[in-house]
């Protein structure tokens, strides 16, 4: 039998370390490929066609076979990890085609209903799952945990929508609006999982790990 505290532990570790992974991969993927290549790609996910491939794809994975084995509480709550599982390992394995339109292959058109998917589900978790609680009444944290859930989960929210609005649009390339939207939603997942992990605003005193 494993002490509780260690479950506690080991919780909160597994949590910080997908938050860990989602708040560095934007930083990462455009420092590297700026000091390698110095350029300044489309998105996020164009960083498959560079230097810095092995890292986002890498990165993906990991967080994928994470969410995949992430048991959570509910029902629901494993239902919803084990879709975005399924879609961050999605998002890595099939590419958007470089240099046309993402619906021109097969593959593209696959990475985009996983990504959809996947930015669906992190708000998903933000804005339901997480901010669920064991305790009658949640500690003064737990409120503000919940704030940051809130806050996070409209930011994903808003990117996914902002993205196909600036497509729309167009003209706007050189700006590269859809790589700083993807970053920052990257970002805000990441955020959510290390709140989640109690690296941001945990509490004082080993408790419930909701």
């Amino acid at each position: 039998m494993h002490d509780a505290s260690e479950l506690v532990r080991s919780y909160l570790f597994l949590r910080r370390g997908v938050g860990l992974l989602g708040t560095a991969l934007p930083f990462v993927l455009i420092a590297g490929n700026l000091l390698i290549e110095k350029e300044l790609l489309y998105s996020v996910s164009g960083y498959y066609h560079s230097s810095m491939r092995d890292v986002y794809v890498g990165t993906m994975c990991a967080i994928g076979v994470f969410l995949l084995f992430y048991r959570g509480y509910a029902r629901s709550d494993r239902a919803a990890s084990i879709v975005a599982g399924v879609a961050a390992i999605g998002v890595a394995i099939f590419p958007i085609p470089d240099g046309t339109p993402i619906t021109s292959t097969a593959s593209g058109v696959l990475h985009l209903v996983f990504a959809v998917v996947l930015f669906g589900t992190f708000a998903y978790f933000c804005l339901v799952e997480f901010r669920k609680s064991d305790a009658p009444q949640p500690t003064a944290r737990k409120r503000r945990r919940n704030q940051v859930y809130l806050v996070t989960g409209v930011i994903i929210v808003g990117c996914l929508v902002l993205v196909p609005i600036v497509e729309l649009i167009g003209g706007l390339d050189h700006l590269r609006p859809v790589l700083w939207l993807e970053a920052v939603a990257t970002v805000a997942f990441g955020v959510a999982w290390l709140t989640k992990g109690e690296a941001i605003l945990g509490d004082h005193a080993p408790g419930s790990v909701r």
